[in-house]
């Protein structure tokens, strides 16, 4: 009776046979990808062969509309599949098996199934970060600074507290500088009896105001700026705007690389300072532009040098590697374990760091962290993927401070979310960046917000401090939020609306 009552059920027009063929339609298309890709999934390593099969699942079940059918599946007691990222064709098949009356393979339905997904999964993790130093709490990555240098315990009560992955950036500080810090991480390791991998970030390429040449005097290193007012963008010193009697009517703002002038168009935005001060390009002109502030978030009105420049609506080309990277590049072959991949944005950018590391031949190379945060990343996230697979070990950092103003902070949760989807579908790590516990890192107190971020976090395999005074009591903080998280949530529940980013590439 009540397999008769279940079979008959009806939702949004959809009957059981009715959802079985939808489904069975989708895993035709899946292994139609499958065969589709297969001259680029055959060049994936080997530990990524069933993650690449699986990722070009998942993003075919991404392009279709499958949402009605997922109410109907939970109606009728159903899985929904809101959690079938990791083994996707074998999780459709299953409920496809169950509409269909037919015995499910408990076993082995495909290739990639719930059990091989979760051996994949931590294998991944395991290569890339370490072994996780709690069950299934994720690793905790420190920055470092010369500040460790004067305090050789705190290196010590870091360990002790937490850190499993500790970071340099390479944009800060000295070869002589980074190298004492790894020998004291060395020290200390040996000393508490806990291990740590070492993770350095390239530099990239630094857009940014160089320097500010104001029209009044003493404001060359503060600016003082209102929303109405107007700029000018120079790659030189000696930029001007001709008025009635040829002289400079704005203030000057010397930005770098030179080579961005010649990429803006009128009408597009540009932002300064982490996005606290949005511009809008009203004027191109060959040898400067010219922008009016539009809106300002900082308390102080103040543009300096040296802060960071974003430009969301251009059509950017720069190198991703500059010539200090490939400076740099031996060094961290030498003593990292990975390494962080600013500004990458296309297949071809990893190819030629990866070219760059070869040259080098180190007897372990360092694996590839792709930092997604420009808009463009996020848009070619399945190819750079497959591109990283072809490595033994590879991850992804969510760089959430520049991807923010880059997409804009209203889109953040949704990015951020289709990003940790994607990866798990690749079975790839994925290491949570930027600002978390940022006001307890620096000030000692929490905000109710940043603790329930903090608590987003755990769906990654590995969360990012930044340096700060109260450093060690945040880590502790971070480890027991992240500890106690862990026993309430495992990665996430959600009805799957088509993903752009998946529609794009397995339509390519």
């Amino acid at each position: 009776m009540a397999k008769n009552t279940i079979r008959q059920t009806t939702l949004h027009g959809l009957t059981r046979a009715k959802a079985a063929r939808r489904l069975a339609a989708i895993v035709r298309e899946m292994k139609q990808a499958e065969r589709k890709f297969s001259p680029m999934l055959d060049e994936l390593h080997d530990h990524f062969k069933h993650s690449g099969d699986n990722l070009i699942h998942y993003l075919v079940l991404r392009s279709n509309e499958i949402r009605e059918i997922q109410e109907f599946l939970h109606h009728i007691g159903l899985s929904s599949l809101t959690n079938s990222e990791s083994h996707t064709l074998s999780q459709v098949q299953q409920v496809l098996n169950w509409l269909q009356h037919k015995e499910p393979e408990v076993k082995k339905a495909t290739s990639c199934n719930f059990e091989e997904a979760s051996r994949l999964q931590l294998l991944h993790a395991e290569e890339l970060l370490g072994i996780f130093p709690k069950k299934d709490r994720p690793h905790i990555m420190v920055t470092f600074s010369s500040a460790l240098l004067e305090d050789r315990k705190l290196m010590e009560e870091m360990l002790n507290k937490g850190m499993s992955v500790a970071r340099i950036n390479c944009a800060h500080d000295t070869p002589e500088m980074w190298l004492q810090m790894i020998s004291l991480l060395k020290k200390a390791m040996a000393k508490t009896g806990r291990n740590c991998k070492i993770y350095m970030d390239l530099a990239g390429p630094k857009i940014r105001i160089k320097s500010i040449h104001a029209l009044k005097k003493n404001e060359d290193l503060e600016l003082p700026v209102k929303e109405g007012t107007e700029l000018i963008l120079s790659h030189s010193k000696a930029a001007e705007i001709k008025g009635k009697k040829h002289k400079r009517k704005a203030d000057i703002l010397h930005i770098e690389p030179k080579e961005l002038l010649g990429m803006v168009k009128e009408g597009e935005h540009i932002f300064f300072d982490e996005g606290k001060f949005e511009a809008r390009v009203t004027k191109v002109e060959p040898d400067h532009v010219t922008v009016q502030i539009v809106r300002i978030s900082a308390r102080n009105h103040f543009l300096k040098p040296e802060r960071g420049i974003n430009l969301p609506d251009s059509d950017i080309t720069i190198p991703t590697l500059t010539a200090e990277d490939k400076i740099n590049i031996p060094f961290i072959c030498e003593h990292a374990d990975m390494v962080g991949y600013s500004f990458v944005s296309s297949p071809e950018d990893i190819e030629l760091l990866r070219q760059e590391i070869n040259k080098y031949n180190p007897r372990r190379k360092p694996a590839i962290i792709l930092k997604i945060e420009r808009l463009s990343a996020v848009q070619h996230l399945p190819a750079l993927l497959i591109n990283g697979m072809k490595d033994e070990a590879m991850g992804v950092m969510i760089a959430r401070g520049d991807l923010a103003v880059e997409i804009g902070f209203e889109r953040l949760s949704e990015i951020q979310e289709e990003i940790l989807w994607i990866c798990e579908a690749a079975h790839v790590p994925v290491i949570w960046a930027t600002q978390v516990l940022e006001t307890l890192n620096k000030t000692g107190y929490a905000t109710r917000s940043e603790i329930t971020d903090a608590a987003m976090s755990g769906r990654a395999e590995c969360v990012m401090l930044n340096k700060g005074k109260y450093i060690v009591s945040t880590i502790e903080t971070l480890d027991d939020i992240l500890t106690r998280q862990q026993g309430h949530v495992n990665k996430k529940r959600y009805i799957m609306r088509p993903l752009g980013i998946a529609k794009s590439f397995i339509e390519r």
